[in-house]
């Protein structure tokens, strides 16, 4: 498996804008691609902060080969974003995660 770490610095003002237009695209990515979800959460210092887990870093690149599998949430949440962090692309070890 494997996935990736996203961080974003939102606009102050725009938190709700971005975390609806988040959800609007986790939700199309995970019904047209092979996608196994993403969470996102935001940190103490308010940064957001998604992680997203894929089949495989190839499946992840056929997701996005022809542009956002849902283009006007990927620009809504362009227009909260102050700052893109670098992402961080991970290869699971262990995994203990599971829901309730």
């Amino acid at each position: 498996m494997f996935a990736v770490l996203y961080a974003w610095i939102v606009k102050p003002g725009c938190e709700d804008a971005f975390v609806d237009a988040w959800h609007r695209a986790t939700v199309a990515i995970t019904e047209r691609c092979a996608s196994y979800g993403s969470r996102l959460h935001q940190a103490d210092d308010g940064t957001f902060v998604g992680y997203a887990r894929w089949p495989s870093e190839q499946a992840r690149a056929e997701c996005f080969q022809k542009g956002p599998p849902d283009v006007q949430a990927a620009a809504d949440m362009a227009e909260a974003i102050e700052r893109i962090l670098p992402e961080r692309r991970l290869n699971i070890v262990d995994d203990l995660l599971r829901e309730r």
